[in-house]
């Protein structure tokens, strides 16, 4: 009885973990344009990317395109030797390391008009399973994100890897698998 809790509960911290995913749609209602001016920028300020999310670019396959870039192609808007090029008009991509993801349409002008993308996606934070040491600083834990070589990144992000309910159950899990051992 207790070995298929453990499995129930061992389940559950997957499938909660696995929840997490995210489908973000650049430039959300304008999509991946050049019409409306929208600030990729910012846009991507305003978001936290995890590994396993996915970015949709929707766009007129006959006015855009989505290339894959280096940073210094994405500093320059050099479309001469992109990592991969989309041309369907509805390309997602998954997030599937962390650091920075340099994005831009490859159409003359487009990139220098603004039509490119920077995606930092954060490197995993642990959620400990106790009570952290306590500490004798009054200011907060600072979390570094760790960006691909060479990158400058924007500011770090303090957000954590598993939702506090996950925790609970690996807490839980955890109690139980000791409880077991120690009967």
């Amino acid at each position: 009885m207790a070995a298929r809790t453990v499995m129930a509960l061992a389940c559950m911290v997957v499938m909660l973990g696995l929840s997490k995913a995210a489908v973000y749609k650049v430039g959300d209602s304008a999509g991946w344009t050049t019409i409306t001016n929208v600030d990729y920028k910012l846009w991507a300020s305003t978001k936290t990317f995890h590994i396993g999310d996915t970015v949709l670019f929707e766009y007129n396959p006959k006015f855009h395109n989505v290339m894959r870039v280096t940073h210094a192609m994405y500093r320059s808007c050099n479309n001469s030797n992109p990592i991969s090029t989309f041309t369907t008009g509805n390309d997602s991509v998954t997030l599937t390391n962390h650091g920075h993801h340099f994005f831009f349409c490859g159409v003359p002008g487009h990139c220098m008009a603004g039509q490119k993308l920077d995606l930092n996606v954060i490197h995993p934070i642990s959620t400990p399973l106790s009570d952290p040491p306590i500490s004798s600083s009054s200011s907060p834990p600072s979390t570094t994100t760790i960006p691909a070589a060479g990158v400058p990144g924007p500011s770090p992000s303090h957000s954590a890897s598993l939702p506090s309910a996950a925790a609970a159950v690996v807490y839980l899990l955890v109690s139980l698998i000791f409880a077991n051992f120690a009967s």
